[in-house]
């Protein structure tokens, strides 16, 4: 049953509230990681690159940078060399032991500091705070036909995949995930969702 205008509303209304109120909550933190990451590798302190929006629409998302400035060859480098790596990358677009991350990268990404700056993203109305992950086009081949799925809804801050292991689970299930969330989607659930996701953000669970 597709969701009623109503629920899109409510849904678009706690984005509004809670996404303000948590930049002006955290902007101290913010201002202390931004200091921190600079300091440990000088250089943009926003990491912005393409994602995949609703409908398909490409839209910058903002992380926290949690690498280094010369990732891109240090990634290439690890995978022309070392095929444990490049099966891992292949199978699930991560690594968990990444070289391109730095020092204090690893304790952002570990703790999703890293994604505070998405709060901004839910605020003008790229993402929400609940749904899929948003993923770079060369992700699409790995939806396949569940794609028109995960167009269906914004990519969110947090969802089914990051109460249920995160990056300890396989990108198979992650879209699985995704996918009985885009097809039970409602207000409530999105409550229970963002409930659960505290603790599993406190107690780090799945994440590298």
């Amino acid at each position: 049953m597709a969701i009623q205008q109503v629920e899109l509303r409510m849904i678009r209304l706690l984005d509004i509230v809670v996404s303000a109120a948590m930049l002006v909550f955290l902007f101290p933190l913010l201002l202390l990681v931004s200091a921190a990451v600079f300091i440990a590798d000088p250089g943009p302190v926003i990491f912005k690159q393409r994602r995949l929006g609703w409908g398909g629409n490409t839209f910058f998302c903002l992380k926290f940078r949690s690498m280094a400035l010369d990732a891109d060859k240090r990634l290439a480098a690890l995978l022309l060399n070392n095929p444990t790596a490049r099966a891992e990358w292949e199978r699930d677009h991560k690594l968990k032991d990444d070289p391109r991350v730095t020092s204090i990268g690893r304790i952002l990404r570990k703790s999703s500091i890293d994604e505070l700056p998405q709060l901004w993203n839910v605020l003008r109305g790229d993402m929400t705070l609940v749904g899929p992950r948003p993923i770079v086009e060369a992700e699409i081949v790995r939806y396949g036909r569940y794609f028109q799925d995960y167009c269906r809804v914004q990519p969110g801050l947090t969802g089914l995949w990051q109460i249920s292991g995160r990056s300890a689970t396989s990108y198979r299930r992650r879209v699985a995930l995704d996918v009985i969330y885009v097809r039970s989607k409602s207000f409530k659930l999105n409550l229970k969702i963002l409930s659960m996701t505290i603790p599993s953000v406190l107690l780090l669970s799945g994440a590298y």
